[in-house]
C-alpha cells in the first residue's frame, strides 16, 4: 500500500456556515477546500438565513 488512504477520523473538518454542523472533507472538494463553507447544497440555498 503506498498510504494514501486515510481513516475517517483523520480528514480534516469544518463547521457549516449555515447550521453549524461539522462536516468532513470529501474528494469531490481536493481542488477547492479552503473555499468550502456549506455542508450541503441545501445549507448553501439558505445561506441568506444564516445567524451570525
Amino acid at each position: 500500500m503506498s498510504g494514501r488512504h486515510r481513516k475517517k477520523g483523520d480528514l480534516p473538518e469544518k463547521r457549516c456556515a449555515t447550521c453549524g454542523r461539522p462536516f468532513a472533507w470529501r474528494k469531490k472538494w481536493r481542488d477547492c477546500w479552503d473555499e468550502v463553507k456549506y455542508c450541503s447544497e441545501r445549507c448553501r440555498g439558505n445561506r441568506s438565513q444564516a445567524s451570525g
